[in-house]
C-alpha cells in the first residue's frame, strides 16, 4: 500500500494533485505552447464586462443568408453528414479550381493539386509534418518575417524546425504611414538564409501589419527561394480584402515558384466564417501527395456539410457581386476606425489589406503605480497598453510583441492591434470610447 504522499512511487504535488509524472517535450516550451498566450490573457472572460472587443480577430456578424441557407441544405442530406474524402469534397474541390484557375493562371487539377484541410490553421502544420517527414530534418530552419501570425511558430517548432526571424522595419516617420512602410531589408533577409534553411513564409497580405507585399518585394523573395532552393509557404488567406486599389500579387504565379510554392486560403475570411473551419490548400501534386498523406492519418476528413455550403459560396460569388460588396463593407468599417484615430490625432499604419490596424501605442502613458495584473508584467511595454486601455477606455486590442521573438520585442512593444472586422455600430462605439486616450498621450 502507497504511503506518505507516493503511488506507484511518484510524488503527489498539492493537495495531492500528481506533479511531474513524465516530462513534456522540451519543443512545447520553444514553440511558447506552455507559456500563457496573449488570446487568454485578453480574453473578454478577464475584461470589463462592457469591453468592446476589437482585439480578437473574429466576426461578430453572421456569413450571408444564401451560404447559411446552403449549409442547412446540406444538413438536410444524408450524405453530407457523413464522412468526405479526405482530399475534400468534390464539389468543393471542383469550385475552388473554377474560381482560383485563372487566378494562378493554369487549370488546376482537383485529383492532385487541392486538399481540403480543417481551418487554414490545420493547413499550415499539415504542410510542416509532411516536410517534416519528406524533407525537413531536426534543425532545419524556416524563416519567418516579423511580426508573424502566432500559429507559424509553433508549426515549425512541433515539427523538429528552427525558426529564423527577419523583422519588418516600420518607418513611422510619415504622417500617414501605410503596411507599405514596412520594409523587408533584404540584405538582412539573405543573411538569415543559410545551409539548413528549407522554407520561408511568406503572409499577404500581412496579418497584423496590413501589409500587400509588392510585386518587387516577392519577386526578390522568389530570387532567394531559386537560388537556394527553398520551398515557399504563402499564407494569403485574406486575399479578398485588398484595399485602395492595391493588386495583391499570388507568389505561386511568379516565374519558376508554382513548382515550390503552397498557397494557404481560408473560407472563414472570405465568408464571415471562421467556426466552420474550412480551408484549402493549392500546390504542385509532388507537395500535395504527401500532403493528403498526413491529413488522412490525422483528421481524416473536414467538416463535410460545410464543405458543401463553402462550395457555394465559391460557385455563386461572382454572379452575386459578393467579394466586391464586402470589400466595401470593410472600406466602411477601416474608415470608422481611421476617422477616429484622426481626431485623437493618434498616429497609426493604415492598412492596405486584412482587416487589422496597428495603433502606434509609443506615446501612450499611464500612472506609474497602476495596478497591473501578473500576466502582463515583464512583457513588451505593449501589454501594459493593451491591458489599460481595455480597463479605462473601454476598446480591447492585442499586443503586437507577442509576435515578435525575444530580440525584436522592442519593435513589436510600440504598436497595438486593433481588429475591424465588426458591425458598423459596434466600431462607432468603439470610436467614441477611443477619444478618451486623448487624456494619456504624451
Amino acid at each position: 500500500m502507497a504511503t506518505n504522499g507516493h503511488v506507484n512511487g511518484v510524488s503527489n504535488g498539492v493537495n495531492g494533485t500528481r506533479q511531474n509524472l513524465i516530462p513534456s517535450a522540451s519543443r512545447l516550451k520553444k514553440g511558447r505552447a506552455l507559456a500563457q498566450d496573449v488570446w487568454s490573457i485578453y480574453n473578454v472572460a478577464n475584461l470589463p464586462a462592457d469591453c468592446i472587443n476589437l482585439g480578437q480577430g473574429y466576426m461578430n456578424f453572421s456569413p450571408p443568408q444564401w451560404i447559411k441557407d446552403a449549409a442547412n441544405d446540406a444538413l438536410a442530406t444524408v450524405v453530407a453528414n457523413h464522412y468526405s474524402h479526405p482530399k475534400g469534397r468534390i464539389r468543393l474541390r471542383e469550385a475552388i479550381r473554377n474560381y482560383y484557375s485563372h487566378d494562378f493562371g493554369r487549370d488546376l487539377n482537383v485529383e492532385t493539386e487541392i486538399v481540403v484541410t480543417s481551418g487554414a490553421n490545420e493547413g499550415e502544420p499539415y504542410d510542416f509534418v509532411h516536410l517534416n517527414q519528406y524533407l525537413i530534418q531536426e534543425g532545419d530552419e524556416v524563416i519567418m518575417f516579423e511580426p508573424f501570425f502566432d500559429q507559424y511558430l509553433a508549426c515549425v517548432v512541433f515539427n523538429g524546425g528552427v525558426p529564423v526571424y527577419v523583422p519588418l522595419h516600420p518607418d513611422m516617420s510619415k504622417d500617414k504611414p501605410t503596411g507599405d512602410d514596412w520594409k523587408i531589408d533584404f540584405d538582412e533577409l539573405r543573411r538569415a538564409v543559410t545551409s539548413r534553411t528549407k522554407i520561408i513564409i511568406v503572409n499577404t497580405p500581412h496579418n497584423p501589419v496590413g501589409k500587400v507585399f509588392t510585386r518587387l518585394e516577392l519577386e526578390k523573395i522568389a530570387a532567394l527561394a531559386e537560388e537556394f532552393n527553398l520551398l515557399v509557404l504563402s499564407d494569403e488567406v485574406y486575399d479578398t480584402l485588398v484595399f485602395d486599389g492595391k493588386e495583391h500579387i499570388r507568389f505561386a504565379t511568379l516565374p519558376g515558384m508554382w513548382d515550390r510554392t503552397v498557397t494557404v486560403e481560408s473560407a472563414g475570411k472570405m465568408f464571415a466564417a471562421t467556426g466552420w473551419r474550412v480551408g484549402w490548400l493549392i500546390g504542385p501534386s509532388w507537395i500535395m501527395h504527401p500532403t493528403l498523406a498526413a491529413t488522412t492519418r490525422i483528421v481524416f476528413c473536414s467538416n463535410s456539410p460545410m464543405q458543401e455550403a463553402v462550395a457555394t459560396g465559391l460557385e455563386q460569388v461572382a454572379s452575386r457581386g459578393f467579394i466586391e460588396n464586402q470589400l466595401q463593407e470593410y472600406t466602411e468599417r477601416r474608415k470608422i476606425l481611421t476617422d477616429a484615430l484622426d481626431k485623437l490625432g493618434a498616429k497609426y499604419t493604415l492598412p492596405e489589406g486584412t482587416y487589422f490596424l496597428l495603433l502606434d501605442i509609443s506615446d501612450l502613458k499611464w500612472p506609474e503605480d497602476y495596478p497591473f495584473p501578473d500576466s502582463v508584467l515583464g512583457r513588451g511595454r505593449d501589454f501594459k497598453a493593451c491591458w489599460f486601455m481595455a480597463m479605462e477606455i473601454g476598446v480591447s486590442s492585442i499586443p503586437v510583441s507577442e509576435f515578435y521573438c525575444e530580440e525584436h520585442v522592442d519593435i513589436g512593444e510600440n504598436f497595438a492591434r486593433f481588429a475591424f472586422c465588426k458591425d458598423t455600430e459596434t466600431l462607432k462605439r468603439a470610436a467614441e470610447r477611443l477619444q478618451a486616450l486623448s487624456r494619456f498621450l504624451r
